[in-house]
């Protein structure tokens, strides 16, 4: 049964490119937060500054503390594929998958090609017997800015607006330009006015952080996708 899943959506994965990608999702519904070593907060993907290897990092518990912990009947997965161009035909999904004891030890798998097992919560990680996998599992200070009080504001903008607003083919609001404009620097700033507020400052998260030579994802092109998802063992 998958629990959760989140997608980072495309990395360019070049010789000269270098970028970042994140997605994000910090409150959930009952059955989310329930267990909360399955909950993802968020996914990020970049590439080192060498452009030489993808780093993957999902992280887990919204406001976690020393005492949270991976579960050891959940499967923590980065699904990855990759193409030629944008638009492209994707490879088979290439997989990489992390697995914990009670005693908080990992082994992860990339497409069965690069292993490492043990105890990743030091500074270093564990590293593979060739060093193109890389691992590192513990508490971090979550690295996501989230302005809430600008958010609920700019809520309250659209709600006001709401009985005027008029929708396209898709489904999306049109907006005039002066309201555009209102809910973007609300977005920007504090409710009221001044400078936004990171509601997530001194929280922390459960941080699974893999390190990948990136000519083990790319073999069908440069341009890599990537998600994330927790599942239930079977």
């Amino acid at each position: 049964m998958r629990v959760r899943a989140w997608c980072v959506a495309v990395l360019i994965a070049t010789w000269t490119g270098v970028g970042a990608l994140r997605a994000a999702d910090h409150a959930d519904g009952p059955a989310a937060s329930a267990d909360p070593s399955a909950d993802i907060t968020d996914i990020f993907a970049w590439m080192s500054p060498d452009a030489e290897r993808v780093i993957l990092v999902m992280d887990l518990v919204r406001n976690a503390t020393a005492q949270s912990r991976f579960s050891d009947s959940v499967q923590y997965v980065f699904h990855t594929s990759s193409r030629a161009a944008f638009g492209g035909t994707a490879s088979a999904e290439l997989p990489v998958i992390c697995e914990f004891d009670t005693a908080q030890r990992v082994q992860c798998w990339a497409d069965m090609r690069e292993y490492v097992a043990g105890d990743a919560s030091t500074v270093t990680g564990l590293s593979s017997a060739d060093g193109k996998m890389r691992v590192f599992t513990g508490l971090r200070d979550d690295p996501f800015f989230f302005n809430l009080s600008g958010f609920r504001a700019a809520a309250r903008i659209v709600a006001g607006a709401a009985s005027s607003l008029t929708f396209n083919d898709a489904g999306c609001p049109l907006l005039d330009a002066a309201t555009s404009s209102a809910l973007v620097t609300q977005l920007h700033t504090a409710d009221g006015g001044g400078p936004a507020v990171d509601n997530f400052a001194h929280f922390n998260v459960l941080a699974l952080v893999v390190s990948l030579d990136k000519s083990l994802l790319t073999a069908n092109g440069p341009i890599l996708g990537v998600w994330g998802s927790t599942n239930r063992k079977q």
